[in-house]
């Protein structure tokens, strides 16, 4: 039989002592660093969303200065009204064909089939691990009786 060491009473003191404020210091620092590690992580999300927002700022200035540009030219504000505004020149017929509602019916369609495959995909994987789990569980109760024999 192998001797058992005895641990001096005031080492049991001072663990009882600095463990729980040991543990409360390593919670502590790990506490702060994952809340830190957040918040650079969303700070940088932001960054790079205002970076983002910037340089899509940035080209509509540099598009609103070449139509600013473009608008000083007579021939170009005609056909710009014309275009736009609906103006015709004398002879001219205006005829107006609206397609939005296509493209707003083939984005549903494709919305709609988008949110299909991806349920149908969800409920495979759970179908997956529910096929692991009960075979698994399965395993589990042949080993249970194979040692009780």
């Amino acid at each position: 039989m192998a001797k058992s060491r005895q641990v001096p009473k005031t080492a049991k003191r001072r663990l009882a002592i600095l463990g729980p404020i040991a543990i409360f210091l390593i919670g502590y620092c790990i506490f702060t660093v994952v809340t830190t590690t957040t918040s650079l992580y969303s700070l940088h999300n932001e960054n790079q969303k205002l970076t983002n927002k910037l340089e899509n700022l940035k080209s509509k200035a540099n598009n609103l200065k070449t139509e600013i540009t473009k608008l000083q030219d007579k021939d170009y504000v005609a056909r710009y009204a014309r275009e736009n505004y609906l103006y015709t020149k004398d002879g001219e017929y205006v005829i107006k064909v609206d397609d939005t509602k296509k493209t707003k019916n083939q984005t549903k369609k494709v919305n709609e089939t988008q949110k299909y495959i991806y349920y149908g995909c969800i409920g495979v994987i759970v179908l997956i691990i529910l096929f692991i789990i009960i075979k698994h569980h399965q395993s589990k109760k042949k080993k249970n009786k194979k040692s009780r024999k």
